[in-house]
């Protein structure tokens, strides 16, 4: 018996080897053939375990190198811990899911201005069927927003780049992801709890997990964080860099609950195995955070609440997609195999992945190593 264990164990462990020796190797082609400084990439395995790989560098000036302990920005990936906030409060009865979002901000003064005002519920926010279009690519927006990297945003500044503006369609009616849609949200999880978001986050969804190394983006300084570069000229700040003294270029408090946080590609694939395993919420939750709408992100996909359904074939995969100027995260959950996979890159230059490659197929691709070495054992 204990000559059978000791063989299970050692079989596991160089299983492990196996697999991380592979996916090293897969990573560090990625980043010789690509032009991006530096990446993260993660798995958690079915048991819990983590494995985490790092390429490159984190700031190519200084010829820092990457490491598995670097931050990095998730972009909207972001979206799934103000989702998961959100479903906990929906469970709690404070939010209904299907009320009018007019319940909870009809008496704010600017409220009619919103399109769709009178017509949208907390669903069509979560699941980008609102009609409120982006306004974090107004070009009104972006200049504010380059010129004063100081700014500390209110979310109803925010929204108001889209007030008396006409929706593409009916609340209800169409589908067209926007950031504009989780400020909203922000909004409604403040005011029912009388807490801000991070606050909410943190003791939420945070601790309990135990993602230590994930952090609100919501200043321009952020310990731990690798340099992104996101081309000259780029119109958040104009600089490749977006890191000028330790000092973010722009201030990425304006992301807030549109994405709004920063991690390690570790952290990132431990939240997701606990996300779309039913751990971040009442598990009695789960299909309704997984109910998907057709969304326009590629063939055969959904969108939840807060979360990208995806049909490959390795079956369906949960997960999000997201970018910051400078970085480009994805974040994947295989529920076949109970295990989630992050890839986080310091780049935002479109094609720096190589030709054909972005985060998402990049992530898939390691999600049929995954599958494969898991199947050998």
């Amino acid at each position: 018996m204990l000559f059978t264990t000791l063989l299970l164990v050692l079989s596991t462990t160089v299983g492990a080897q196996n697999l991380e020796q592979r996916l090293q190797t897969r990573l560090d082609s990625l980043h010789r053939s690509g032009r991006f400084a530096g990446a993260e990439l993660a798995v958690a395995m079915p048991d819990g375990s983590v494995l985490a790989l790092a390429t490159g560098f984190a700031d190519t000036a200084k010829k820092e190198a990457m490491t598995t302990r670097h931050l990095l920005l998730q972009g909207s990936v972001g979206k799934t811990y103000a989702s998961a906030v959100a479903m906990q409060l929906i469970h709690e009865g404070k939010i209904g899911l299907d009320d009018p979002i007019s319940k909870y901000l009809g008496g704010e003064p600017w409220f009619s201005r919103l399109p769709n005002a009178q017509s949208i519920t907390v669903r069509q926010l979560m699941n980008h069927t609102s009609g409120l279009v982006r306004y974090e690519f107004n070009e009104r927006f972006t200049a504010d927003l380059t010129a004063a990297g100081d700014r500390i945003w209110k979310p109803q500044e925010l929204v108001a780049y889209i007030f008396d503006t006409a929706a593409p369609f009916a609340a209800g009616q169409g589908w067209d992801y926007s950031d504009t849609n989780y400020i909203v949200l922000g909004m409604i999880m403040e005011k029912v709890t009388g807490r801000t978001y991070y606050d909410l986050a943190r003791e939420r969804v945070l601790r309990p997990a135990g993602l230590s190394a994930t952090v609100p983006s919501d200043a321009r300084s952020i310990p731990g964080l690798a340099n992104g570069y996101a081309g000259a000229n780029n119109p958040f700040g104009g600089s490749d860099a977006m890191l000028v003294g330790g000092r973010m270029v722009i201030n990425p408090q304006f992301e807030w609950t549109g994405g709004g946080m920063a991690s390690t590609a570790a952290d990132l694939a431990r939240w997701g195995k606990r996300l779309y395993e039913g751990g971040a919420f009442d598990a009695s939750m789960l299909p309704k955070l997984l109910d998907g709408v057709p969304a326009r992100l590629g063939q055969n996909t959904k969108y939840g609440l807060g979360v990208i359904i995806r049909e490959t074939p390795l079956g369906t995969l949960y997960g999000h997609s997201g970018f910051f100027p400078g970085y480009q995260a994805e974040m994947l959950y295989l529920p076949a195999q109970k295990a989630a996979i992050a890839f986080q890159v310091n780049s935002s230059v479109p094609g720096a992945l190589g030709r054909g490659v972005s985060p998402g197929r990049f992530a898939i691709e390691v999600a049929g190593i995954v599958a494969e070495e898991l199947a050998r054992r």
